[in-house]
């Protein structure tokens, strides 16, 4: 009978244990995984779970940002792992929240990072990590003002139309130009976070508006484009250009004064805080609803300083 019962209490054993393990896991699901902003959230949530004991934190992301279906799929299958948790930097507002709202009613706490869901995914996440995308984007208007004045034409170079970040970022780069200057606004275009689109794009813009006197590229592929083809052009110095987010490229651009400026994320911060509210979450600790990691205006006279080393990647 004793052996019996050992033998049973082992089988038992032998079963939950995977289960412990899988339970442990938080899934961080991002835009894509082809890009130095997202690899430097990935950073930050390393550093977050780095000495966590049977916690786990996995990264992934679809190919291209375009790539929604292939980013819902991601959390779908999340849920179905049966994960403690995710954190999430959804590429849609509408098209990802049925998985948001599953994980919810699945008992799965999520953290949203970056951009929001739509307004009707309310309740069914826990909180918000973000910089504050629309003061981001009149930070970036001001100081076009300042530079180029009140008159004349300023280009857009946008990413993906409608993504939260995006709507956030440029809508209110625009709406604050309009409400502030008479400063006529060539587009938005939209380069799919792709840096050869934005780059095409760009060299069409400034060819066919040479008395363009500003621009500026709202994302890190698409600002490294606009750059690139500012450089080809041989128009650095003659259009103010304003760049967003801070890879090697865009420090470069700072550098050399292709960029008067890039608009730096904290992006290690969405990774590092997203995972620290899974953990607090876990640990029955309620998470702040919104959380605000930041935007820093680098320039060519404060790169080196540490506010600005502190966002750059």
């Amino acid at each position: 009978m004793k052996k019996t019962l050992k033998a049973l209490l082992l089988a038992s054993t032998m079963i939950a244990a995977p289960a412990t393990v899988m339970a442990g896991e938080i899934a961080v699901i991002v835009k894509t995984t082809n890009s130095n902003f997202w690899q430097n959230v990935n950073k930050g949530a390393s550093a977050a779970i780095a000495g966590q004991g049977e916690h786990t934190m996995t990264f992934n992301g679809p190919a291209a940002e375009s790539a929604i279906a292939d980013e819902l799929s991601m959390v779908e299958n999340a849920i179905n792992r049966g994960v403690i948790g995710i954190v999430l930097a959804p590429s849609d507002p509408d098209a990802l929240a049925p998985a948001v709202k599953k994980a919810n009613e699945a008992g799965i706490p999520v953290a949203i990072i970056d951009s929001a869901l739509s307004d009707a995914s309310k309740g069914t996440f826990q909180t918000f990590l973000s910089t504050d995308n629309c003061a981001a984007g009149k930070l970036a208007a001001t100081m076009m003002i300042d530079k180029v004045g009140k008159e004349g034409k300023v280009a857009v170079m946008s990413y993906v139309a409608g993504v939260g970040s995006e709507v956030g970022r440029v809508g209110c780069f625009v709406d604050y130009l309009k409400a502030n200057s008479k400063l006529e606004v060539v587009g938005p275009y939209y380069s799919q976070s792709q840096m050869a689109t934005a780059l095409n794009q760009t060299t069409d813009v400034l060819a066919a508006n040479p008395d363009l006197k500003g621009i500026f590229g709202a994302n890190e592929p698409t600002a490294v484009g606009m750059g690139r083809a500012i450089v080809q052009a041989g128009k650095v110095g003659d259009v103010v250009a304003i760049g967003f987010d801070g890879n090697e490229d865009l420090q470069a651009f700072v550098k050399d004064g292709t960029l008067v400026a890039t608009m730096v994320q904290g992006s290690y911060q969405m990774g590092e805080l997203g995972v620290k509210a899974i953990l607090d979450m876990v640990g029955g600790k309620k998470a702040e609803p919104e959380i605000d990691t930041g935007v820093v205006a680098v320039t060519k006279d404060n790169i080196a300083a540490p506010e600005a080393k502190n966002v750059l990647y």
